[in-house]
C-alpha cells in the first residue's frame, strides 16, 4: 500500500513538472518564409531553365529564356520600315532644298523688277505675275514642310514600335528578381509558357518568420523591435534555442488557429504576432517553433 501511495505522488509530481514544461513557452507556432511566383511575362516555348529544386539563385540571375524569333522578325520588318520612312524623308528635304532656292532667284528677280516698276520700265502684269510664282513657291515650300512634319511623326510612331519590340525582346530572358532558394519548379525546358503562367517559386530562407498567437493579456507586454527567445526541437525531449525579433502585431484579434492543441484554448481571441529568425539551416518551413519572452 506505501508503494502505490509513493507512486501515486511520484506520479503527481511528473504530472505537475510536465504541465509546468508544456507552459514553459509563451507562444506557438510555425515558421514560414515570404515566397515569391515568378512568372512569364510573355508566351513562347521555353528554349532554356537552368534551374532545379533547391538551387540557390543570386539576384538578377538569369535562368531561362523564351523563344525570340517572331520577335526578332518583327523588330527587323520594323526596321526595314523605318529605312522607307527615312528615305521619304530624305526626298522630302531635298524638295524643300529646291524649292527654297528658286524662291530665292525668284525673290532676287521680283526685287529687281520692282525697281523697274517704279521706272515704268516694266509693266504691272510682269510685276503680278512674277509676285505670283513667288507666292506660288511659297506656298509649295509651306505644304511640303507639313508633309515632312507628317513622315516625322511617323518616324516618332515607327520609332515607339521599335522600343516596344525591344522591350518584348528583353522580357524573354527570365531574370530571378530576389537571392533565395527555388521550392517549387512548375514548367520544365521545351515546355510552352503563357503571359502570366507560373515558373517556379522561390524564398529567402536565410531568415524566416515565426508566426505566433499570444492573448489579449499578453499584448501590452510585447512591442515591435523586442528581442525574444526562440525554440524549436532538438529532439524527442530537448530544445535547440535561437533569438529573434518581433517584426509585426496584428491589429485585429482572432480566433485561436486549429493548430493550437486543445480546445479551450481554440475559442478564445488571440492576436497574430510574427517573430523574424536569423535562419542557421536548422529551420524549415512549416516546422513549429515557441517563443519566451525575455
Amino acid at each position: 500500500m506505501k508503494t502505490i501511495k509513493i507512486l501515486l505522488i511520484v506520479m503527481m509530481v511528473w504530472a505537475v513538472s510536465c504541465q509546468n514544461l508544456a507552459k514553459k513557452s509563451d507562444a506557438y507556432g510555425n515558421f514560414e518564409a515570404v515566397e515569391t511566383v515568378i512568372s512569364a511575362e510573355l508566351g513562347g516555348k521555353l528554349l532554356e531553365l537552368n534551374i532545379n529544386e533547391g538551387d540557390l539563385l543570386s539576384e538578377n540571375q538569369v535562368v531561362g529564356l523564351i523563344d525570340t524569333t517572331q520577335l526578332k522578325l518583327n523588330y527587323n520588318l520594323l526596321l526595314v520600315k523605318k529605312q522607307a520612312i527615312k528615305t521619304k524623308l530624305s526626298n522630302i528635304d531635298a524638295q524643300v532644298l529646291v524649292l527654297e532656292s528658286q524662291k530665292k532667284n525668284v525673290e532676287t528677280e521680283l526685287n529687281r523688277v520692282k525697281k523697274l516698276l517704279i521706272d515704268k520700265a516694266v509693266s504691272q502684269q510682269q510685276f503680278d505675275d512674277l509676285e505670283g510664282k513667288f507666292n506660288v513657291i511659297d506656298s509649295q515650300i509651306n505644304s511640303t514642310k507639313v508633309q515632312k512634319n507628317s513622315i516625322i511623326a511617323e518616324m516618332n510612331a515607327m520609332d515607339a514600335q521599335l522600343k516596344i519590340v525591344e522591350d518584348q525582346i528583353s522580357k524573354c530572358q527570365i531574370i530571378n528578381p530576389l537571392s533565395g532558394t527555388v521550392l517549387d519548379k512548375y514548367l520544365e525546358q521545351n515546355e510552352i509558357t503563357a503571359p502570366g503562367k507560373s515558373i517556379y517559386k522561390i524564398a529567402n530562407l536565410t531568415e524566416l518568420e515565426l508566426r505566433v498567437y499570444v492573448s489579449g493579456t499578453m499584448l501590452p507586454k510585447i512591442k515591435l523591435g523586442q528581442k525574444v527567445k526562440v525554440l524549436i526541437d532538438k529532439n524527442e525531449k530537448e530544445n535547440s534555442e535561437l533569438f529573434g525579433t518581433i517584426s509585426w502585431i496584428s491589429e485585429k484579434a482572432e480566433f485561436t488557429p486549429k493548430i493550437i492543441q486543445t480546445k479551450e484554448e481554440r475559442v478564445n481571441l488571440v492576436y497574430a504576432v510574427k517573430v523574424r529568425v536569423k535562419n542557421d539551416g536548422r529551420i524549415k518551413i512549416g516546422m513549429p517553433g515557441e517563443i519566451v519572452f525575455i
